[in-house]
């Protein structure tokens, strides 16, 4: 009996580990009735969810300022597309910038459902439907990684958002990875922190989804759409891991870079612990951030 059950198992994260790679490639991924199904189930509980904590967010924001309701609906909403969420240490609630790696859109509503921070996020996920939507509900501010004359006016709604009280969450890879990865960090963004406002502490997390990794990311050619699509389409649930690591003080770190080049450190450190084996290179060129994928004989397996 536990052998046929194996076999199954096995035999369906080959299925979906081909229908992965073909969306990494750009190909639509086609859905069964049963993947169908399952879809149409997300979307509905989405909609409900939306029914729901938007009336709730906008009559709360008739009397007070400052709205639980978006991290209640983003936290539900992973729930709904098969998140398992979990937490290792403490989240600052405020006056905190948060320096994560990056594997999915999912990212985005496991850790404002936990924290309620804020985000800065590339264009392309604010264009895709729902998501989009549901990103804006919770502050997030839109990178469009080729405007490079925005970036001053990117860095003043920071310092905005930071000034008032809200936590702020960033993405210094620039893009997503596969999990197992971790590209160099871009510090422009946290120019914000050159100097850093009086108080605020930087803390680095970690998003960990442990051997799903790989299936839940948006890499390669595929589309935000699709991502979303499949990701909503997947049977069972996954667990996803938020590490939150020790918080520091900008103050003590000369500089973006240095505040960068700390963080990086430690999210790696983490990630290597959590994987039990070393960081591999990430075999996905991605021109927007200008990164080359090695060639692949050299690449670690």
């Amino acid at each position: 009996m536990a052998s046929a059950s194996t076999e199954r198992i096995e035999r369906r994260l080959k299925q979906y580990s081909e229908k992965r790679l073909a969306a990494m490639r750009g190909e639509p991924t086609k859905l069964g009735l049963a993947g169908g199904l399952r879809f149409a189930a997300r979307l509905i509980g989405i909609v409900l969810l939306v029914l729901i904590f938007v009336p709730l967010h906008y009559l709360y924001r008739i009397f007070a300022y400052g709205s639980p309701f978006p991290m209640y609906f983003l936290r539900y909403t992973a729930c709904v597309v098969g998140a398992r969420v979990r937490i290792v240490g403490t989240p600052l609630r405020r006056d905190v910038f948060f320096i994560s790696n990056h594997v999915s859109w999912i990212d985005i509503l496991a850790l404002a459902g936990a924290s309620g921070t804020a985000f800065v996020a590339k264009q392309e996920l604010g264009e895709v439907p729902v998501i989009g939507w549901l990103c804006r509900l919770n502050r997030t501010v839109f990178v469009k990684r080729e405007a490079r004359l925005s970036v001053a006016d990117q860095i003043n709604t920071l310092r905005e958002a930071l000034a008032d009280n809200w936590s702020v969450t960033v993405f210094p890879e620039g893009t997503v990875t596969d999990g197992h990865s971790l590209l160099p960090f871009k510090s422009s963004m946290l120019s914000v922190l050159e100097p850093p406002p009086p108080g605020v502490l930087v803390q680095p997390c970690v998003v960990d989804y442990g051997p799903v990794a790989e299936e839940i990311g948006w890499i390669g050619e595929e589309s935000g759409a699709n991502n979303a699509k499949r990701i909503m389409a997947r049977p069972g649930t996954f667990r996803l891991t938020i590490h939150y690591l020790e918080p520091f003080s900008p103050e003590e770190y000369r500089g973006r870079k240095a505040i960068a080049a700390k963080a990086r450190e430690e999210i790696e450190e983490k990630l290597v612990e959590t994987l039990g084996k070393p960081l591999r290179d990430y075999s996905h060129t991605v021109e927007a951030i200008r990164y080359s994928a090695p060639p692949k004989e050299s690449a670690q397996d």
